[in-house]
């Protein structure tokens, strides 16, 4: 059997959010659900948990969005430095 992209689901306190999934994709999360249930041997009763470790991992992975997350982080780091008190500007 082919190995996952998903592992364990971890239980934290949720934030409430309501989504729409159309069906097709909702009997594929449950068919998702199946194969993890069987694979990590943890049932998994409510196929909607995987949402959250899906768009987590899809992040986590995407190249594109990290090179611009890096990107604005970098920008915002230089603005700070260059706006804080102690950058040595004169007043």
């Amino acid at each position: 059997m082919a190995k996952l992209k998903l592992g364990p689901i971890v239980d934290e306190k949720p934030v409430k959010a309501t989504v729409e999934l159309p069906a097709s994709l909702h009997r594929d999360l449950a068919a998702y659900a199946d194969a993890l249930a069987r694979e990590s041997g943890q049932p998994i009763t409510d196929p909607t948990r995987l949402i959250v470790p899906m768009l987590e991992r899809f992040i986590a992975t995407d190249r594109g969005f990290a090179k611009v997350r890096r990107s604005l982080q970098s920008t915002k780091a230089a603005v700070e430095r260059l706006t804080s008190p102690s950058s040595g500007q004169a007043q």
